[in-house]
């Protein structure tokens, strides 16, 4: 895998990079000072929602994520088993740093150069869906550039009252699909206005 920028021959598509990103029912992406980092719903006991999202980490091409993300998961997945676990540890990673970053997590490429430039370079090669996840600020600044096509939101039944939002301007977008669970989590999907429908 490569973050140089080669530009995609004529003609060629592009694979898509989908944001997965958690929210509260306040749209907060990021829990303020005092409240735990890991605000979100457990759902361990919800067996819809742990295949929803094997489904979705298992459909992923590369996960992309931040830094601190990444020394998170890179302590986690590879001790985990299911199938959440083995999309992950299976699945190429991309880290986008500007500084040096242990990589102890196999099949891990580290970008370090221009944001906007390094996620269209992964957009022209093979495989399967850009899917970044985990760190808002790398969130926001992928929202900030444009550079998301598809938003897959989890939207959990808390309320923070304060936080880091996940847009920070005017952002116009299309619902394309909601699912509900038993634990009081939604899935929601939403693609740019002008996509086409499937």
């Amino acid at each position: 895998m490569r973050c140089d920028r080669r530009p995609p021959p004529a003609g060629v598509l592009v694979r898509p990079l989908i944001l997965r990103h958690g929210l509260s029912l306040d749209g907060y992406a990021a829990a303020p000072d005092g409240v735990p980092a890991d605000f979100f719903l457990e759902y361990d006991e919800d067996e819809e929602f742990v295949a929803h999202m094997a489904g979705v980490l298992g459909r992923a091409g590369v996960h992309a994520m931040g830094a601190q993300a990444y020394r998170e998961m890179a302590g986690h997945w590879p001790y985990q088993d299911g199938p959440e676990a083995d999309a992950m540890n299976r699945i190429p990673k991309v880290v986008f740093s500007r500084r040096p970053i242990d990589t102890p997590w196999p099949t891990t490429t580290v970008c370090s150069g221009d944001l906007a430039a390094d996620v269209a370079a992964l957009k022209t090669q093979d495989g399967g869906p850009i899917l970044a996840h985990g760190g808002v600020r790398l969130a926001q600044a992928l929202v900030r550039a444009d550079l998301v096509d598809e938003y897959h939101l989890l939207v959990n039944p808390v309320a923070l009252g304060g936080g880091s939002p996940l847009f920070t301007d005017f952002t116009k977008l299309k619902l394309v699909d909601v699912k509900s669970f038993p634990r009081g989590n939604l899935a929601l999907t939403y693609t740019r206005p002008d996509t086409p429908a499937q």
